[in-house]
């Protein structure tokens, strides 16, 4: 998928800035006869819909939206620091640093905003990582989340690439965080939610994320973690220091420093949250 539709007039000019930002080809509405998800634009901003909507169906949607739905219910209800999420990066008194090396839809990046880690988030898709910067960009304008998604910084670009050793770093990260897209169960396709098969579609497999782990153990100050489903392999085939295990992913947590302000800056009082 390389192309994106504008559905207002009006917009015209912003789709043609966001097609050579991304590399897409603007097409036309046309386009939405055809079956899949295609990127459109319109007034209520990016967003993935349907194509080949049968009359009278309602077409599915796909947008990425820090204020309302389930992600605005995590925000409010999700349990703070109790999440295993905040237990596996260390988050504590002291908000460590997070790399997010794939970002995804941003979801988990916004979970460590709001818990007061600084964030910066790469991805490598570029319809994924336009629709996550058009979320983050309307947050702006969104009383309640405007500060937490100004700790949140994205990257388009591959972590491959982006991940750089110590000394070649601007920014160097306490912890850097994988969640590459988790193998496919077949039996359990049905029950994929339909935002999730979309995603899906356009991302694919990370077949190349084993790669990835030592450039991060390389590349974090204090530890890598990795989101993976419950029951897949480490990542990479290598076993992690521990894991935090939950009902449908675990986050498996290689350590190599505790999660604390580096010597002599004054940053909160150091103390882990997990052992």
């Amino acid at each position: 998928m390389n192309a994106l539709i504008c559905l207002s007039a009006p917009l015209a000019e912003k789709a043609k800035q966001l097609c050579e930002c991304y590399g897409f080809d603007l097409a036309d509405e046309s386009m939405l006869q055809q079956a899949g998800f295609h990127l459109c634009l319109d007034e209520q901003g990016l967003s993935l819909q349907q194509g080949a909507v049968k009359v009278g169906k309602k077409r599915t949607q796909v947008q990425v939206d820090f204020t309302a739905g389930a992600v605005a219910h995590r925000r409010k209800f999700g349990g703070g620091q109790g999440q295993d999420i905040a237990k596996a990066i260390g988050v504590s008194a002291y908000k460590p640093s997070v790399v997010d090396a794939t970002a995804g839809l941003g979801r988990d990046a916004f979970v460590l905003a709001t818990l007061g880690c600084k964030v910066l988030a790469f991805e490598r898709q570029p319809v994924v990582a336009a629709l996550l910067q058009d979320g983050l960009d309307r947050a702006h304008y969104h009383e309640e989340t405007r500060d937490m998604v100004s700790r949140m910084q994205l990257h388009h670009g591959s972590s491959h690439e982006l991940l750089v050793t110590p000394e070649h770093q601007l920014f160097l990260a306490d912890v850097i965080y994988l969640d590459p897209m988790f193998e496919h169960d077949e039996k359990a396709k049905a029950q994929v939610k339909k935002d999730m098969q979309a995603f899906r579609q356009v991302v694919g497999q990370d077949i190349d994320a084993d790669d990835l782990l030592q450039r991060a153990m390389a590349c974090a100050r204090c530890r890598v973690v990795v989101k993976r489903a419950r029951k897949a392999r480490p990542l990479a085939g290598i076993e992690p220091t521990y894991a935090l295990t939950g009902k449908a992913n675990r986050f498996d947590i290689y350590v190599k420093a505790r999660v604390a302000p580096i010597a002599g800056d004054g940053e909160g009082n150091g103390e882990d949250s997990v052992a």
